[in-house]
C-alpha cells in the first residue's frame, strides 16, 4: 500500500506565500513523477505543476513564474512553493505520485487527501 500525506495549506492574503509538502510512503520501488493538482469549487481538477524523474518540470500557464515545484527523492517528498498568491489560486490542492510498486512492479497513480489553500483579497 502507498500513502501520500500533504501539509502546508492554509489562509493567506493576496501577495503572500505558502509552501505545500507531500510525502509518499509505503511499498514504493520508485517514483516516476510527482505533481500537484488543484480543484476550485464548481471547476474541474487541473494540473498545477509536475516533476518527473531526471528533473523535468512543467507548470500551468497561470502559475508560471510564481510557483516552484521541487523534490527530495531520498524522502519521496515533493514541495510546491507558492509566491505572489492570488484569490484565483484558492482551491483544494492534491498531490499525485506515479509509483512503481515493490509487490508487483506495476506503475500506479496515487493521490493525497487534499489540502485547502485560501487566498483572501
Amino acid at each position: 500500500q502507498v500513502q501520500l500525506v500533504e501539509s502546508g495549506g492554509g489562509l493567506v492574503q493576496a501577495g503572500g506565500s505558502l509552501r505545500l509538502s507531500c510525502a509518499a510512503s509505503g511499498s514504493i520501488f520508485s517514483i516516476n513523477a510527482m505533481g500537484w493538482y488543484r480543484q476550485a469549487p464548481g471547476k474541474q481538477r487541473e494540473l498545477v505543476a509536475v516533476s518527473r524523474s531526471g528533473g523535468w518540470t512543467n507548470y500551468a500557464d497561470s502559475v508560471k513564474g510564481r510557483f516552484t515545484i521541487s523534490r527530495d527523492n531520498a524522502k519521496n517528498t515533493v514541495y510546491l512553493q507558492m509566491n505572489s498568491l492570488k484569490p484565483e489560486d484558492t482551491a483544494v490542492y492534491f498531490c499525485k505520485a506515479d509509483v512503481r510498486r515493490v509487490r508487483d512492479g506495476a506503475l500506479a497513480a496515487y493521490w493525497g487527501q487534499g489540502t485547502q489553500v485560501t487566498v483572501s483579497s
